[in-house]
């Protein structure tokens, strides 16, 4: 007897046919039961190809897709799972799906900024093909269109973060600089630091526009202003990072005389000097002495580059001594010290191939104590890539940081032993002492003399105040560091105790100024829940109790406070420094310790905030550089800052990895334009 099942589904399926007349659409249940029912008791069932049992089909394939998918004790279990993933039906707790097309075109824009996808490609003419198979009533628009609705996202969330910026209650900390494009075009970008209430470390880019030559520090100084304006945040600014060209130092003389009543004490430390681009000149005043002395090496390794016979060789002597071959060998740029750092390591890690591969194809081979001078070399390489690396982040303060590296340095340079301990290794220690007392070393004379280190006061090169404040607010180290750093790097004993002191001063200036702000804002709080209040609710007894004790709060407080000798300062560093621990997060412990030290906490939020490098505004140049790269050189100048800027909004915090913060700091055009 031959006969069909006649079960109804929506399941994918095929069309079958019996001897007689069609059938109509079939489940894909009937894939795992035999073709022909069977008639028990006069009923029609199927049976099951694995376990051999009669369903019923009666009531349709209800049953059947039941036992197939849960019940069946023979059926291999990915045919099992295969079945399973083809079940449409959703369970009934949640509700069936409904296309958006607007929500769809939303997340599509957002895909398109983050992906950095060319809005040419959405006239390709596969494309809407494609989308039908998903959703065949969505049509995508052409790319004028898709230009608009990125531009109008940008403008949404530049609208999001003014109305962050306005209603924020700490400074805000800049970094800054200038990038030439494929184009030819140079470009600004201006990038907005800051801590928020929540002691959590923020970072956008708040101005990406091109900027006309010449780059002069009156121009750099106007389009800061046209930023600081267009974001209204001139009353807000604290501190501005930029790299040591001398156009940048114009700049910031221009904008404290522009702007000297919206900073802090007339934007005395208002500059601060790029950390990456000075470790990055220390180095590069000692690369003469490394290149002469890595001389065999280089050509040897670009003997082997020079040719992929030659690299085939040399990877066949690296298998046979069981080191992994390469698919080429790396050479160095030579004004990027990072990258010959990088060749000196991986060819020391050579060392025993390369010197295998010059004796059997009779090449000059690098002696052993060239060899050692390597090896040598890169040990010290590593210590500035470490320090370099350690300043260049920009999801965590890097500004309590500062003491550190720079006695970091100073004892690299002046004091170990092991990284002296030749004669190529002091020649270039001595190389690179020059400009690192010209930056960094501290002035012998009375830092409350005005006319105290004449060179520096030319060249406006000096310690900021407010790094040297940040150190203090770091509860590991407080003062008992600054102790500790001045005897170690000043030469004249009697003037320790009045660096020390100097800082301290400067400190105790903030502190007031940060004080008499927190006071006129809690009145101003006070004021105006209080009107609020009145106007609301007038007359009721719950609200008058709890209105006279918050009164009777604040007035025992005020009482305290004025009774009590001590400072907030005062009882800050003369509490004991915390233990140095690995994980120890600064921003976390000032949030703990907000209630106790609500001024000190305030002022913690906006020197902790200050960016020692400008890696995170130049790694921006890198993402600029993508989105206008050679295939997208026709993009228009007006959507260049939208999509950057809209970009780094949907990145997620991460923090840059080492190839990029080093190949960043030490790029070549950065490098050429430092003055030195």
């Amino acid at each position: 007897m031959s006969s069909n099942a006649s079960g109804s589904s929506n399941h994918g399926s095929i069309e079958v046919f019996t001897s007689q007349t069609p059938r109509r659409t079939r489940s894909n249940v009937w894939e795992h039961f035999e073709p022909n029912l069977v008639k028990v008791e006069g009923e029609l069932k199927a049976i099951c190809k694995y376990c051999g049992i009669h369903l019923s089909t009666k009531s349709g394939t209800s049953s059947l897709r039941g036992h197939t998918a849960n019940a069946c004790p023979a059926i291999p279990t990915p045919i099992r799972q295969k079945f399973q993933a083809t079940l449409s039906k959703q369970p009934s707790s949640e509700l069936p799906f409904v296309f958006d097309p607007q929500l769809c075109c939303k997340e599509m824009i957002k895909y398109i900024i983050h992906a950095e996808i060319p809005f040419l490609k959405f006239e390709d003419p596969y494309l809407q093909p494609w989308l039908r198979t998903f959703q065949p009533t969505f049509k995508v628009r052409g790319r004028q269109s898709i230009r608009d609705d990125c531009l109008k996202k940008y403008v949404e969330m530049k609208r999001e973060l003014q109305a962050e910026l306005r209603s924020l209650d700490s400074r805000v900390c800049l970094t800054s600089d200038i990038w030439t494009s494929s184009q030819d075009l140079g470009y600004m970008v201006v990038t907005a630091h800051y801590i928020d209430a929540e002691f959590k470390i923020k970072k956008k880019i708040i101005w990406f526009k091109e900027l006309e030559y010449p780059h002069s520090g009156y121009a750099i100084e106007e389009e800061l202003l046209r930023c600081l304006t267009d974001w209204e945040i001139r009353e807000k600014i604290f501190t501005l990072t930029l790299d040591n060209a001398s156009n940048n130092t114009t700049a910031c003389e221009l904008l404290v005389t522009d702007c000297k009543h919206d900073l802090m004490f007339g934007g005395e430390h208002l500059h601060v000097r790029c950390c990456g681009h000075i470790l990055n000149i220390l180095v590069q005043d000692g690369m003469k002495i490394i290149h002469s002395s890595i001389k065999m090496i280089r050509e040897l390794l670009k003997h082997i580059d020079s040719s992929p016979s030659r690299l085939q060789a040399f990877n066949s002597i690296a298998n046979g001594k069981g080191v992994a071959s390469k698919a080429g060998v790396y050479l160095d740029v030579p004004t990027r010290w990072n990258s010959t750092y990088k060749m000196i390591r991986e060819a020391s890690e050579y060392k025993a191939v390369l010197n295998a591969y010059a004796s059997k194809y009779l090449e000059v081979c690098p002696s052993e104590e060239e060899w050692m001078k390597a090896e040598a070399i890169c040990e010290f390489l590593k210590a500035f890539e470490d320090l370099t690396l350690a300043v260049s982040a920009d999801r965590k303060p890097t500004a309590h940081m500062f003491l550190p590296l720079v006695l970091c340095i100073h004892h690299a340079l002046k004091v170990d032993p092991a990284l002296q301990s030749t004669d190529l290794l002091k020649e270039l220690a001595s190389s690179m002492c020059c400009k690192f007392e010209k930056y960094w070393e501290p002035d012998e004379a009375n830092p409350r003399s005005k006319d105290h280190n004449p060179l520096r006061k030319n060249k406006e090169i000096a310690f900021n105040l407010a790094l040297v404040i940040a150190t203090l607010l770091d509860p590991r180290k407080k003062k008992l560091y600054l102790d500790f750093f001045f005897k170690k790097v000043c030469k004249n004993v009697e003037q320790i105790g009045t660096h020390v002191e100097f800082s301290l001063v400067w400190m105790r200036k903030y502190f007031t100024l940060y004080k008499q702000h927190n006071t006129r804002t809690s009145c101003t709080d006070t004021s105006t829940s209080q009107s609020m209040s009145s106007s609301n609710i007038m007359g009721s007894p719950a609200l008058g109790k709890r209105k006279i004790d918050a009164e009777f709060a604040q007035y025992k407080s005020e009482v305290m406070i004025s009774q009590s000798q001590k400072s907030e300062i005062d009882v800050y560093l003369e509490e004991e420094p915390e233990n140095n621990i690995e994980d120890f997060d600064v921003l976390s412990w000032w949030r703990s310790k907000a209630a106790k030290f609500p001024v000190l906490s305030t002022i913690a939020r906006d020197f902790l905030a200050i960016p020692l490098s400008t890696v995170s505004s130049e790694s921006a140049f890198s993402l600029g550089g993508r989105i206008l790269g050679h295939h997208r050189s026709s993009l228009a100048r007006k959507c260049l800052r939208p999509l950057s800027a809209g970009k780094i909004g949907y990145i997620r915090p991460k923090i840059l990895n080492s190839v990029m913060m080093v190949k960043v700091l030490s790029k070549s055009k950065s490098v050429a334009s430092l003055k030195t």
